[in-house]
This record gives C-alpha cells, sequence and structure tokens, in this order.
C-alpha cells in the first residue's frame, strides 16, 4: 500500500437494531432492519457494522444455522439497497458489558477460546462460513474477527482464558486466514479493546493490532480514565481518538497502513448529553487531521431500548438515533461533519513531529502503560497537541531509523521527558 493515493475517509455507524438490541436475531424482522437502516442512510453515512451473535448462528459447533447466515445476507442486501456497505463482526464475545461465548466453551464444555484444536477449528469454520456466503456481494466490506475479543484472554475479565502473546498471534493469524478463504481480498480484520494498547503483559500486542490484518483497528472510550483525569471538555479527551490512531502507526511495518476508528461514542456520565454534540464534533475534527485514516464508525447508531434491563447507564444512550429513529443532537453534529468533510476535505498534511514510545520491546510491548492516560507518551502527545503540534509517535528502536522517519514525513523526534520540560 506504500505511496498508494490518499483515500476520502469513510463514515458510519455501529448497527444496534430498534427492536430488541442484538437479540433481533431471535425474532428477525426485516421490515424494522430496513427502516433502521433508512434513518442511518438519512444521517449520510456510508457504512454498517454489524454484530451476528456468535451462539446464535453457531449454537453448536458443527451447527452453523443456515436460517441465520440467510437473514444477515438478507440484512447486508437491505443495507446495500440504501447505499450502505456492510462489515460483519464475527466472533463478538463481548458487546455493551455483556458476553456472547457459545454453550459448547463453558462451564461443563470448559474449553480455551484460543487454543483448544476443537474449538479454534469450529471458530474458522464459522468465520470462513459467514465470509463465504457474503463473497458476492459487492457492499461487503469484509469481516472483523470479533469485538473485543481480546478482552476474554487476560485481566480483568473474571473468567479469563490465558493465553501468551505468541498464543494470540497465531490464533489469529488463523482465524483471519479463514475469513479470507471466505471472501478472498476483502476488508478482513481483527479488533481489541484498548488494553492491546495500555495494559501491561497484555497478550493482545500494539504489534498484533499494527501488523496482523489488512487495517488496524482501534475502538476510542474516554471512560477508561481519560475522561475522570482530565476532564471532558480537554484536550485529552477530545483528542483521545486521535492520539490512538497515531500511536497505532508507531507499530506499522507499512507507513501507509490504514487506522479505522472503528468505535467512538460519548459515553456518559463522561460526557453529559448536552456536551454530546460538541464532543462528537472535536472528535471527527481532530481525526479527520491524521493521515491515513480509514474511517469513523461512530457507537453507535441508536439507542438502546430502556425496556431492556442490566445495561450499564451509559450503554442506553449511546445512540446517534432513538429508539424512534430520531436524530439526536450527536447526530445532526455527525451528519455535519460527514457533509463538511465530503465537500470540502483535503488529505492532512504529513505529521513531522513524533514522540519516542519506548516499552522494553516492541513486539511484547510489557511497558506499554506509559501510552495509557496518565503515561508519560500519552500526556507528551497532549502537551505538544496544546503547544500547537500536530503530533504522532515513533517505537523507540525506530527513533534513528532515518529511511523510516522519512517514509512518514517525520522531521522532528522527541522524548517525553524533554516534553514534560517545555
Amino acid at each position: 500500500m506504500t505511496g498508494s493515493a490518499p483515500q476520502r475517509p469513510r463514515f458510519g455507524a455501529n448497527y444496534t437494531p430498534t427492536s430488541g438490541w442484538f437479540h433481533h436475531w431471535l425474532d428477525f424482522d426485516l421490515d424494522a432492519v430496513r427502516a433502521d437502516l433508512d434513518s442511518v442512510a438519512a444521517l449520510g453515512l456510508d457504512h454498517v457494522r454489524v454484530f451476528p451473535l456468535w451462539p446464535l448462528f453457531q449454537p453448536n459447533r458443527t451447527l452453523i444455522r443456515p436460517r441465520a447466515v440467510e437473514q444477515l445476507a438478507a440484512l447486508v442486501d437491505a443495507a446495500g439497497e440504501r447505499g450502505l456497505d456492510v462489515a460483519v463482526d464475527g466472533l463478538q464475545g463481548h458487546l455493551s458489558s455483556f458476553d456472547f461465548l457459545p454453550s459448547w466453551t463453558r462451564t461443563w464444555h470448559r474449553r480455551n477460546l484460543f487454543t483448544d484444536p476443537d474449538v479454534v477449528d469450529g471458530q474458522a469454520a464459522y468465520l470462513r462460513t459467514l465470509a463465504a456466503a457474503l463473497r458476492g456481494r459487492p457492499n461487503f466490506l469484509g469481516m472483523t474477527v470479533g469485538n473485543e475479543i481480546n478482552q476474554f484472554s487476560g485481566d480483568p475479565h473474571p473468567d479469563p482464558d490465558r493465553i501468551t502473546p505468541g498464543q494470540a498471534d497465531a490464533w489469529l493469524r488463523r482465524m483471519l486466514a479463514a475469513c479470507e478463504q471466505g471472501a478472498p481480498g476483502r476488508l478482513h480484520l481483527h479488533a481489541s479493546y484498548d488494553a492491546a494498547w495500555y495494559l501491561d503483559d497484555h497478550p493482545f500486542t500494539p504489534w498484533h493490532s499494527a501488523r496482523i490484518g489488512a487495517a488496524t483497528a482501534v475502538h476510542s472510550w474516554v471512560f477508561n480514565g481519560t475522561a475522570q483525569r482530565y476532564g471532558a471538555a480537554s484536550t485529552a479527551t477530545a483528542q483521545h481518538a486521535a492520539y490512538l490512531v497515531e500511536l497505532a502507526k508507531a507499530w506499522a511495518d507499512d507507513p501507509a497502513r490504514p487506522v479505522w476508528l472503528q468505535e467512538v461514542g460519548a459515553p456518559a456520565p463522561h460526557i453529559t448529553a448536552e456536551d454530546a454534540a460538541r464532543f462528537t464534533a472535536a472528535t471527527v475534527a481532530a481525526v479527520l487531521d491524521c493521515p491515513g485514516l480509514w474511517g469513523v464508525t461512530w457507537w453507535c447508531s441508536h439507542d438502546v431500548d430502556r425496556t431492556l434491563a442490566d445495561f450499564p447507564e451509559l450503554e442506553y444512550g449511546l445512540g446517534l438515533l432513538t429508539t424512534d429513529r430520531a436524530v439526536k443532537p450527536a447526530g445532526a453534529r455527525l451528519a455535519e461533519a460527514v457533509a463538511e468533510a465530503r465537500n470540502g476535505w483535503q488529505p492532512p498534511r504529513p505529521r513531522t513531529t513524533a514522540v519516542v514510545v519506548a516499552t522494553g520491546d516492541e513486539v511484547a510491548a510489557p511497558k506499554r502503560s506509559v501510552c495509557g492516560p496518565g503515561g508519560a507518551v500519552f500526556e507528551a502527545f497532549m502537551r505538544l497537541t496544546e503547544a500547537g503540534a500536530r503530533p504522532t509517535t515513533v517505537l523507540a528502536e525506530r527513533a534513528e531509523d532515518r529511511a523510516h522517519l522519512a517514509a512518514r514525513g517525520i522531521t522532528e523526534v522527541v522524548h517525553p521527558h524533554d516534553v514534560r520540560s517545555l
């Protein structure tokens, strides 16, 4: 991909059905789906990311329900009729505080999700089946292996399937190979929550995110300590998504590797309902100033119906639209940003100042907490931004690699301790 022309960023939403949330697969109503997708398309968005619940689609290791796959295909077709491309998550694992794992991996059948040969064979067959069913549809973007499934691999999950970084690497490559076998040449990737970037010794690493798959996915949630530590109106909170996009580039082998902001939202009470539109505008403006951005996919399309119980409070109001499909202030502001970007988008200039990222080892990154909120790299990036710079990041192992720096347009390298002394 090196040397390819910059592409205009994509704008989309993670599709949360208004009727039954992701449980809608149990009572699939294509007319309701069509109405939801009409309201998404009306915002000017160009894609959705959808979530077939793994236990419902593959309730037994050797049973992938044909009717469920047909319903997924019908959803993809309905989206295409409305000008929307579709990215499909396979092994969600975790959504909005709930775990979704099939019974053949739990309790009496407890087996490691990442290393048990039978489980891995079943997962690969499932991903390959979904991809193959959609391969002929022009609006099918590709598969994401799963939604933040890295959270099952270690703390703070209450019942983790512990693995090593090497085992995580092998599992990811096996899963993505299955996606590629099912639908060659599509945008197949994997997605981790920010423990991969910020949590020391987490088995899914920045290296995995930036080196495996067709693009790097980042999920930006300011309830991770950013908004609490720095404040809702702070530079750090407004720039958190852009920071993750630029942090991802430190580990990429290809300077032109695309980065997909695959999840970002305005969580209450950290971002109040009255402040959501401002936060949306600030976040989008910041990430659009990042070279190599594949796109922005907002979490989420529609609110969660309050008749559904036991969600954390913040999950109910994250939608761009209400459960009645009315546009909320954040949705209106995102629609404005989309229109503005399409009418006047210009490729961002290279970010010429790079903060050095030293995590002890570029592959395992045992000291990656320096990158998280309160860490030296994080704070140096934000201080430079407040001073008017447009920083990026570079690994300590590459900080003197002139060819690498030149390929990324970096002309100045700064260490975090030097920024603190400014």
